[in-house]
C-alpha cells in the first residue's frame, strides 16, 4: 500500500495592499531547499523563480498571482510563511546607535513586524491643472532588486519609475499604461519638472512598508538604544 500523506496546516492572513484575506501553508522541505539554493546562487533570475514559485505554491487561495503584488505584500506574506516554516522568531545582528559600533545581537518575533503605512503617502500625483498621473506598487521584479541585488536608486532608474505608472487621467480622459511603450512613459517622465519629480520620490520614500521598531542596550556604554527595521532585508541579516 502507498505511504500515508502528512497533513500540513494553514494559516490566514490580509495581503496589506489589497485587504484581501488570503489562506497559505508553510514551506515543505522541498521548497525550502529551493529557496536556499537560489539564494546561495546569487542569480537574481533564479531567486526570483523561486520566491515566484515557492510563495506561489504555499498560497491555497485560488486567484492570487504572486508576480503582480506590490514589493511590501510580498515581504509580508514571504514573512508569515517563512515564520510558520521555521520558527516564529528571528536573530539578528543590530549596530547600537549611541556609537555606531558596538554590534548587539537581538530576538525579533515576527508576529510583532507589520505593514506600517504613511497618513500622508498617496498614489496620484498632480502634474497640473488638468492631469493626475497615477502610480501603482513595484512588483516581484523590483523587490528581489532591492532585498538581495544591489538596490533600486530611484534618482537615476527611470525604468523602475516607468513600471510603476498605472496611468494618466483627467476629467475627460485616461491614458492607461498597458496601452503605451515603456519608451513612450520614459519619454514623459523626462518632461517632468523638478517639483514633478520630488512628488514621484515622495510615493516611493512614503509607500508602505514592513516596519518594527527595537529597543536595546548596549553592553559598552549602559545606553538604551531604539532602532526602526525596515525591509524584509532587516530581518535576515
Amino acid at each position: 500500500m502507498p505511504l500515508p500523506k502528512i497533513s500540513t496546516p494553514t494559516f490566514e492572513l490580509v495581503i496589506p495592499s489589497t485587504k484581501k484575506k488570503i489562506k497559505y501553508r508553510p514551506f515543505l522541505v522541498k521548497e525550502e531547499k529551493i529557496l536556499v539554493m537560489a539564494m546561495e546562487s546569487e542569480d537574481m533570475e533564479q531567486i526570483a523563480r523561486a520566491i515566484k514559485d515557492v510563495l506561489s505554491n504555499c498560497i491555497i487561495t485560488r486567484g492570487v498571482k504572486v508576480e503582480q503584488l506590490s514589493t511590501f505584500d510580498i515581504e509580508y506574506l514571504f514573512l508569515n510563511v517563512r515564520g510558520k516554516s521555521v520558527g516564529e522568531s528571528v536573530d539578528v545582528i543590530v549596530t547600537c546607535t549611541d556609537d555606531n559600533e558596538t554590534k548587539v545581537p537581538i530576538t525579533v518575533f515576527l508576529d510583532e513586524i507589520k505593514v506600517v503605512e504613511d497618513p500622508d503617502h498617496s498614489k496620484d500625483i498632480k502634474v497640473d491643472d488638468t492631469l493626475t498621473l497615477r502610480m501603482k506598487y513595484p512588483s516581484l521584479s523590483e523587490f528581489i532588486d532591492q532585498n538581495f541585488g544591489a538596490g533600486v536608486d530611484l534618482n537615476a532608474s527611470f525604468d523602475v519609475i516607468a513600471a510603476c505608472v498605472e496611468m494618466v487621467f483627467s476629467d475627460e480622459e485616461t491614458w492607461e499604461a498597458k496601452d503605451y511603450s515603456k519608451k513612450e512613459w520614459l519619454e514623459f517622465i523626462e518632461q517632468l519638472n523638478s517639483a514633478q519629480f520630488k512628488e514621484i520620490e515622495a510615493f516611493f520614500n512614503t509607500m508602505p512598508k514592513l516596519s518594527h521598531t527595537v529597543k536595546f542596550d548596549n553592553p559598552n556604554t549602559g545606553v538604551e538604544n531604539e532602532l526602526v527595521l525596515e525591509g524584509l532585508a532587516s530581518f535576515f541579516s
